[in-house]
């Protein structure tokens, strides 16, 4: 008896609970949102539109926008309110295959009263077409997101990036939960590094329709939050002049703030135009694009390394000064090359450099000097002052997964060959050829040390976001000075390799380097592009107080000299005409670009 009577006051208590759930319930619709509904209720129909929101817009350093919003049309078909026996009048308005149109309208678990993409990336003679005949299809409606137009078309593609819309991955991922699938987000590039800020928050209207789905009236709006304007390190007029300097020639340039990590530059030919993707781009252009024996996706300043060539001199001065096994007065005989067992390792310059000390080594680049300060440091202090300076490494910039490089010890050649180190391969180390291979950024990062005192700072693509220091090179000051000096003299005395960077506007320090592809013979310059040599070309200026490092590689340009050079000078005069003038008074300021249209 008691325990039937406890069942009835568990089933009274459970009856009751429910009871006031439901009484609350009631209390929150009729009450809290009873006037928000009693609009609703009253409308003949109504639609819960979304209002996309205005995407934040990309600068470069100077203020100028490299980014513009543009619209993208959409025809959508609310299928509950659709007459389903005018599909065959609507593929005409539309210029859709009926099939096409059956299967995007027939899918399991579609609501009818939510839109269902049809056509994407309408034109406006499109849009203007549609809507003319909309009143004859009852829930056909044309729905706007926010896209992208890229002012500069392929420049600075790599960096900048592309919009697209979330690939299956990304739609399953909770980090983008609150993305609609059809929207555009940030698939490349900055456009993706920094997509959660630029995107903003939708909006949302309802709206009163009538039969034939025309809008009669609001009845509630929520307007968008536009997402948030980033003002980027790049300079795009370095960019502009550089790409304009590499031509149709492949290759890679990253130039950056040697104080601060800044990056001003970064290019990756060849490039591709972003405005492809913001229409959706077709399957036969992607195939193309992505299957371009040229790679134009491929970030040639952070996916791609290559041997440095002789621009590894410099850590090797640097070393050999640190370690004591030379000093700047040191000299060695350069008679075209020297012999070590059975093998030959030649100079560039076949007569021979003379007697040579390091500044003139350097400046004229002489390979046999550097043999003799391999032989006397030993790979293992090579691996170490090159650690120091970043090589061997990621260096931090969370653009796209970078490539560490390889600078190779006695113990990665037995971890990678079973097989102990030999002196040979500490020559061909010595001139930056053999095991050794680095990334543009690496390369620039080092350049970026050498000006600023041995800092090495993590680069970064936001105006000053602050610099990050993520070591000090092994190096003293006096040391990078009497460098310093070497650089100067590349470009700007008499045999210096470097001569055609000088410039008028200022003074550039800098190394080149030619990165052997195949071992040469003569008759070698006739060889197919794809092995000839790769040429590189790093450097700082001004030279006594640097603003801008960089470094330049052209795949298969041959000498450093003669093509990567001419394309530093370009990209340091054109963001240094940009600094005088935004340092300028106002008075100045107006001086300067009345000299830059005349």
């Amino acid at each position: 008896m008691k325990s039937e009577s406890k069942k009835i006051l568990i089933i009274s208590y459970i009856v009751i609970a429910a009871f006031l759930l439901l009484t609350m319930r009631l209390w929150q619709l009729q009450v809290l949102q009873g006037s928000k509904y009693r609009k609703l209720s009253e409308a003949n129909r109504f639609r819960i539109m979304t209002i996309p929101a205005p995407r934040g817009i990309l600068f470069d350093r100077n203020g100028i926008p490299l980014v513009k919003n543009s619209s993208y049309y959409c025809a959508s078909i609310i299928y509950g309110e659709f007459d389903k026996g005018k599909v065959d009048l609507l593929s005409k308005v539309l210029n859709m295959p009926v099939e096409e149109i059956l299967e995007k309208t027939n899918k399991k678990g579609m609501s009818p009263f939510v839109p269902t993409r049809l056509k994407q990336g309408l034109s406006f003679s499109e849009v203007a077409y549609i809507e003319s005949r909309r009143s004859d299809f009852p829930g056909l409606i044309i729905e706007v997101e926010v896209s992208r137009e890229y002012t500069y078309g392929n420049i600075g593609s790599h960096l900048i990036g592309y919009l697209g819309k979330p690939n299956l991955s990304q739609s399953k991922d909770p980090a983008f939960g609150d993305v609609p699938p059809d929207a555009f987000i940030g698939q490349w590039g900055a456009e993706m590094l920094f997509d959660k800020s630029l995107r903003g928050t939708p909006g949302e209207r309802v709206i009163e329709v009538d039969s034939l789905g025309r809008e009669i009236r609001m009845l509630i709006e929520k307007q968008p939050i536009k997402g948030k304007d980033i003002e980027l390190s790049i300079d795009i007029d370095l960019h502009k002049e550089a790409e304009k300097a590499f031509g149709e020639r492949a290759g890679a340039l990253v130039a950056i703030k040697p104080d601060t990590g800044e990056i001003l530059g970064m290019i990756s030919k060849p490039s591709f135009d972003p405005n492809l993707f913001t229409k959706g781009i077709s399957y036969d252009e992607w195939i193309a694009l992505s299957r371009n024996k040229n790679k134009p996706l491929l970030n040639r300043t952070l996916q791609s390394q290559y041997p440095p060539g002789s621009t590894f001199k410099i850590i090797m001065a640097i070393a050999g000064l640190e370690e004591g096994v030379i000093t700047p007065e040191t000299k060695v005989d350069c008679k075209g090359g020297i012999n070590y067992g059975k093998w030959h390792f030649g100079c560039w310059r076949k007569n021979g450099h003379g007697v040579v000390s390091l500044h003139r080594a350097l400046v004229e680049s002489c390979d046999v000097y550097f043999y003799e300060v391999g032989k006397r440091l030993g790979i293992d202090k090579i691996y170490d002052y090159a650690s120091t300076f970043g090589f061997g490494k990621e260096t931090g910039c969370e653009l796209v997964n970078e490539r560490r490089g390889i600078i190779p010890n006695t113990k990665w050649k037995q971890e990678k060959r079973r097989q102990p180190w030999y002196l040979g391969e500490t020559f061909n180390t010595a001139i930056g050829q053999g095991y050794v291979a680095v990334t543009p950024i690496q390369m620039a990062v080092m350049m970026g040390a050498v000006a600023n005192g041995g800092h090495i700072y993590r680069p970064t693509l936001i105006k000053d976001a602050g610099p990050v220091l993520l070591g000090k090179a092994k190096a003293r000051p006096e040391t990078l000075e009497i460098v310093k000096r070497a650089l100067y003299g590349v470009v700007n005395e008499p045999g210096g390799t470097g001569w055609a960077a000088k410039s008028q506007l200022t003074i550039i320090g800098g190394k080149t380097g030619t990165a052997q592809v195949i071992a040469m013979r003569d008759g070698s310059k006739y060889l197919p592009e794809r092995f000839r040599d790769h040429a590189w070309f790093i450097a700082f200026a001004p030279v006594e107080k640097p603003e801008i490092a960089l470094a330049v590689f052209v795949e298969h340009g041959g000498h450093g000299g003669g093509a990567a050079a001419p394309i530093a000078k370009k990209a340091i005069e054109g963001y240094l005409k940009n600094s005088t003038l935004n340092q300028a008074c106002p008075g100045d300021k107006a001086r300067v670009q009345g000299k830059k249209q005349n």
